[in-house]
């Protein structure tokens, strides 16, 4: 074994808005160094394939009803991502890639996690060890297969000072990293993150996002609406431990207008996350730290400020890339990746399925 290891991370969130790409230099365990970030957007083409894609899962009772479909978009995912990997192994040191894919449905109860991306063929046209499928394992030994970053978390923590702390990931889903004076460390998902808003903002105005949060601060919060969001919120999907975006609607702000139900949206956001983050010490990672709006909204629920992961010498928009070529040089050294303290299985557990087709 080699004291440390040259990992690609590839990462694609529930945004399904492109890949974000990170080279790291790691021992797999207290030891990492940031070499290369760099973002692609997926072409119009693939983004409305998987917006369909996951219209259809969204209303089918069987994944296997879709598998032609499902198996097209994968092998164009691969393709995608293959060709950023070329480029970057051409022109860096890479021993492996972990390869997170493309989340099209997450639902821990019925045990399925579907990341769209080829593995097996990633490895044949990169000439490259991957690491794929890191949910499906933790998911087998009774755990919910998310959130799977904390213990990169723990590595970044080695930056600060050893106190009570929490990192707030706010991607598509919310979810919280809590790390004690001990070392000691657990997590879960807290609800939506960016999902709810930017979906809204995709359907009344054809844009990806809330850029800033200047839309939802131009509109007018709908009390009714909101009180109807958090009625369901708390009563159904505040019972799950990770969560998918199928597992909200926004169905109760059909009615409204682009601004009062982004403004509604984003209060329902912030009033969940508030509601379940620490008070003190919160770095916020992930494209949520972005909607100034929604940071300020949380940041008057706690009455505290925020703190922003960049603040520390860390690209929020790419600790999930990193994460994930971290987790693949874990999955290599068969570490664990999840704990019971934060996806709650049986006992620590190593992930992804190791792939070397060349």
């Amino acid at each position: 074994m080699k004291e440390s290891y040259f990992s690609l991370g590839l990462m694609s969130g529930t945004s399904m808005d492109g890949v974000d790409a990170s080279i790291i230099k790691s021992n797999g365990i207290d030891e990492c160094k940031t070499i290369f970030n760099e973002y692609w957007k997926y072409d119009n083409n693939i983004y409305k394939k998987l917006s369909v894609i996951r219209d259809k899962i969204n209303t089918s009772e069987d994944l296997n009803l879709l598998s032609n479909e499902l198996h097209l978009i994968e092998e164009e995912i691969t393709l995608f991502n293959s060709k950023l990997a070329n480029k970057l192994i051409k022109n860096n040191n890479v021993d492996l890639i972990g390869f997170h894919g493309q989340t099209v449905f997450h639902n821990a109860i019925e045990k399925i996690s579907k990341q769209l991306g080829d593995g097996n063929l990633l490895s044949q046209l990169t000439k490259t060890i991957v690491i794929y499928d890191f949910r499906k394992n933790d998911l087998k030994k009774g755990g919910q297969g998310a959130p799977l970053t904390p213990i990169f978390h723990t590595v970044i923590n080695k930056k600060l000072k050893n106190v009570k702390k929490s990192f707030l990931n706010i991607g598509g889903i919310a979810n919280e990293t809590r790390i004690f004076e001990n070392g000691d460390f657990s997590a879960r998902d807290i609800g939506p993150g960016n999902c709810l808003i930017d979906k809204w903002i995709k359907i009344k105005s054809g844009k990806f996002f809330d850029e800033s949060g200047d839309v939802a601060r131009s509109g007018k919060i709908n009390k009714k609406v909101l009180d109807k969001l958090l009625y369901y919120f708390y009563n159904n999907a505040s019972k799950k431990k990770s969560y998918d975006i199928n597992d909200f609607n926004l169905s109760p702000v059909k009615d409204l207008s682009l601004e009062d139900g982004a403004a509604t949206l984003t209060e329902f956001t912030s009033e969940i996350i508030s509601k379940k983050i620490l008070n003190d010490n919160v770095y916020v990672c992930g494209g949520g730290r972005k909607n100034r709006f929604l940071i300020e909204s949380i940041e008057k629920k706690i009455k505290n400020k925020l703190k922003l992961i960049d603040e520390i010498g860390i690209d929020g928009d790419f600790v999930e890339s990193q994460a994930f070529a971290y987790l693949a040089i874990r999955s290599y050294l068969k570490l664990p990746i999840s704990f019971p303290k934060t996806t709650g299985c049986k006992e620590p557990s190593t992930g992804g399925v190791i792939s070397k087709n060349y």
